[in-house]
């Protein structure tokens, strides 16, 4: 087994990154020409994936380093823009893995599909007949789309709920049909909209009813995956701050946005720096992940934080992330986008469950590294350095010369394309 601890790959120029990466996951010369930008995603591709296509935009692809999930290495593909944020979750992971590493599991992969249904004469009555009749909408649902029973999953149950019973409008009050989908290792969208459209004149019969939408919900939260790491604080030991008191401080900041909503929209934000660049990455729909997952930090009647820190009665700092994680390793654009095929080929995972068990881990990553840096120097600190080297590009640096001014930005504590366009000035007389 490949090790995922890499020391100084960050020093290595790109070709030894891909040389490295080659010898250590099999990967293909093929495989590797697609890691040429210019090759990542060809136009003819890109023109047949949606509308009115004029180019592509590529993102920076890096690889999170030190990852030990179950005992198991792995190398995390990233697609991001945001400097510091593949440094920090491969920096945490070092520490974590010294600490025996994360720990995550996952539910089974249960998706949502609605049927929204208005103006029943008894929609008291409309709710019975649906859950006396679930085995005819279960069957029904699975006879649209065969295959996914074929597998193992498909439509396994139903719920029904009425909402607004007491609206005096008639366009607020309606009963809304949940179906439970298992979609395998697919996201499963195409398969959960096709099931709930072939339920509709079923229950528009059964309810006498009007049915309008029918279509997967977002907010998977029968498809979760958690992860947790335990660390001794002797592990968060930094630079004029024992590890106490980082791990005090985790857990301030923790409670902080825990309860305000003002921190927790930032805090878990900077979990989705680590969340969203893998999914991008591996072809799967990051808009949904992110909606559900801001749902589900909502989910005790207010918006708090995606993670919980506390500290053990052996004086461990105890980290926790779940969420709803609605990401496959089949279908959609994941078999089409070259560099997403890469990406699976480099992560390296048997299953939808396991991807999404490896995304809650680098999220739990990314946040720890967040609220490190800000209870000790502060987030600028690091992020400012390597923002250093945007602001030196921006300025028209080009080649070696933008290590030089990005160095002497940070000497001079003045990240500025002002400032650096007067230092490209100079260095280029």
């Amino acid at each position: 087994m490949s090790s995922s601890r890499i020391p100084g790959f960050y020093n290595k120029n790109v070709e030894e990154r891909r040389e490295l990466l080659a010898k250590q996951h099999k990967i293909s010369d093929e495989e590797l020409n697609i890691l040429n930008t210019k090759e990542a995603l060809p136009i003819g591709t890109a023109d047949k994936m949606i509308e009115n296509v004029i180019g592509t935009f590529p993102l920076p692809l890096g690889l999170g380093l030190n990852f030990l999930i179950n005992g198991k290495e792995y190398v995390v593909p990233m697609a991001i823009e945001e400097p510091s944020v593949v440094a920090s979750a491969s920096y945490i992971a070092k520490i974590v893995r010294e600490a025996g590493g994360f720990s995550t599991e996952s539910t089974d992969r249960v998706m949502i599909g609605q049927i929204q249904v208005v103006g029943c004469s008894d929609f008291q009555a409309a709710k019975e007949v649906l859950i006396k009749e679930k085995k005819k909408l279960v069957d029904i649902a699975n006879a649209a789309h065969p295959s996914m029973k074929a597998r193992g999953g498909g439509a396994e149950d139903i719920e029904v709920r009425i909402l607004n019973e007491e609206a005096a409008s008639t366009y607020g009050k309606m009963l809304v049909l949940h179906v439970y989908i298992n979609t395998c290792d697919a996201m499963g969208a195409n398969v959960i909209n096709t099931m709930v459209e072939a339920l509709a004149p079923t229950v528009e019969e059964l309810t006498n009813g009007k049915v309008y939408l029918r279509i997967l919900s977002n907010y998977a939260d029968r498809c979760l995956a958690k992860a947790t790491c335990v660390i001794p604080p002797e592990l968060l030991e930094s630079d004029g701050f024992t590890g106490e008191e980082v791990r005090d401080g985790v857990v301030h900041a923790y409670e902080f946005a825990a309860s305000d909503p003002y921190r927790a929209v930032t805090h878990n934000k900077g979990i989705m720096n680590g969340i969203d660049p893998i999914v991008i990455a591996t072809g799967n729909d990051w808009r949904a992940v992110e909606a559900g997952a801001h749902a589900y930090a909502s989910r005790f009647g207010h918006y708090g934080s995606m993670t919980t820190w506390a500290v053990d009665d052996d004086g461990n700092l105890v980290g926790e992330l779940e969420l709803p994680m609605s990401v496959g390793t089949v279908g959609g654009s994941i078999g089409v986008h070259p560099m997403s095929k890469v990406a699976h080929r480099i992560i390296n995972v048997d299953s939808a469950q396991e991807l999404a068990q490896v995304v809650v881990a680098v999220g739990l990553a990314q946040n720890l590294g967040a609220l490190k840096a800000l209870v000790t120097d502060g987030i600028q600190k690091g992020h400012m350095a390597l923002h250093s080297r945007s602001v030196a590009i921006a300025a028209g640096a080009t080649g070696e010369m933008i290590d030089i001014i990005a160095e002497k930005l940070v000497q001079e504590k003045e990240i500025r394309v002002g400032k650096a366009k007067e230092l490209v000035e100079q260095y280029s007389k």
